[in-house]
C-alpha cells in the first residue's frame, strides 16, 4: 500500500514499511531531542537562574502548542465539537503540528481509532491490555505513554480520516509536517534573539520555548492516554477505563477530564461543571463571542443526568 509520507514540500510516495520506518525515526527523535534539552536547561538554570526569556517563551509557546493540540487537532478536527472559518482552521492545524505529536491525519485517525476501540483490542494506546499485577500495570503504562509510537501499528487514514484527507488544506499542512515542527523551534529563538539582541537570549529562547516546551506539552498530552486510563474518577459508566484525572487536566488545557470526555465525545467541553479545569473549553467559548466559532456541540442537563443514572 502506497502512503503519503509527512514531509515538508512536494507530495513523496512511500510504501507502508518506509512510512513505518520514517515515523518510528520520528517518534524517537520527539522523545530524545526534548528530553535531552530539558536536562540542558535545569543544568543551566541550577547553574545560572532562570529568568524572563527562558519563562515567557516556555509560558507563550506552551499555550500556543497546546491549544493547538486540545482545541485544534482533537475538538475541531478529530470530533467536530465545533465550526470556525477556514483561517482559523489553518491557523490551529499549524499550532497543534508545532506541538510535534504527528501530522494532521495521523492524529485524527489514532485518535479516532482510539475511540472505536477504547481500552480493547484494537485501541492503539490503551495502558490496560498488558497483564495484571504491578508489572502489567507498569508495561501497560510506558505503553500507553510512548511505547506504542514505536508499535507500527498505524491507523488506517483512509477509514478513519476520509474527511481530512478530502480537505486540500489540511492535507497540505499534513504533508508539510516537518517545516511546522521545525517552525516551532525556530519562532522562540527569534523573538528571543530580537528582544534581546544576543545569541544567548536566542539559545535560551530555543531551549525553553522550543525543547523544553515540546517536553512538557507532549508530556502532559500522552499523560492523557496512559494516567487517565487508570488513575482518576469516574462518574460516568462508560465501556472503558477512561478517568477524570484533575492534575493532567490542569496541564493539558481539559484533556486529562477523559471520563466525562469519552462518556460524550462530540462535546467542545469536557467539564461538566464550572469548577472543572478545561481551558480550551473556555477558549472556545472566547472564540465563539468574538464571531471564530459557532455551532458548538455539548450535551444537555437532561443527557448528563442519564448519562449519570446509567
Amino acid at each position: 500500500m502506497n502512503v503519503d509520507a509527512p514531509t515538508a514540500g512536494a507530495v513523496v510516495t512511500l510504501t507502508r514499511p518506509q512510512v513505518l520506518r520514517l515515523q518510528q525515526a520520528i517518534a524517537l527523535s520527539t522523545v530524545v531531542f526534548p528530553f535531552l534539552g530539558a536536562i540542558l536547561a535545569g543544568v543551566l538554570w541550577f547553574r545560572n537562574g532562570i529568568g524572563a526569556v527562558e519563562i515567557t517563551s516556555l509560558i507563550a509557546m506552551y499555550l500556543v502548542c497546546m491549544l493547538g493540540v486540545t482545541v485544534g487537532l482533537h475538538r475541531l478536527f478529530a470530533h467536530r465539537s465545533f465550526k470556525t472559518g477556514r483561517a482559523m482552521q489553518a491557523l490551529l492545524a499549524v499550532a497543534g503540528s508545532m506541538a510535534a505529536q504527528g501530522p494532521v491525519l495521523f492524529w485524527v485517525s489514532t485518535h479516532r481509532r482510539h475511540h472505536q476501540h477504547s481500552d480493547r483490542e484494537g485501541d492503539p494506546h490503551s495502558p490496560n491490555l498488558h497483564g495484571d499485577g504491578l508489572k502489567g500495570t507498569a508495561r501497560g503504562l510506558w505503553f500507553a505513554h510512548i511505547g506504542w509510537m514505536f508499535d507500527g501499528n498505524l491507523a488506517d487514514v483512509g477509514h478513519y480520516a476520509k474527511d481530512v484527507l478530502r480537505d486540500r488544506m489540511l492535507l497540505r499542512i499534513h504533508q508539510s509536517y516537518l517545516l511546522w515542527v521545525f517552525l516551532g523551534l525556530l519562532l522562540p529563538a527569534l523573538a528571543g534573539g530580537l528582544l534581546t539582541g544576543t545569541c544567548e537570549g536566542a539559545f535560551l529562547a530555543f531551549l525553553w520555548g522550543g525543547l523544553v516546551r515540546v517536553f512538557l506539552v507532549n508530556h502532559a498530552s500522552w499523560c492523557v492516554g496512559s494516567v487517565c486510563h487508570r488513575f482518576g474518577t469516574r462518574p460516568f459508566a462508560t465501556q472503558d477505563r477512561s478517568a477524570n484525572n484533575y492534575t493532567v487536566a490542569v496541564l493539558a488545557f481539559g484533556e486529562g477530564l477523559q471520563n466525562n470526555h469519552h462518556a460524550f465525545p462530540a462535546s467542545y467541553r469536557h467539564a461538566m461543571h464550572w469548577w472543572q479545569p478545561d481551558l480550551s473549553a473556555w477558549v472556545i467559548c472566547l472564540m465563539k463571542y468574538i464571531g471564530l466559532a459557532w455551532e458548538l456541540r455539548a450535551p444537555s442537563a437532561q443527557d448528563i443526568h442519564n448519562a449519570r443514572a446509567r
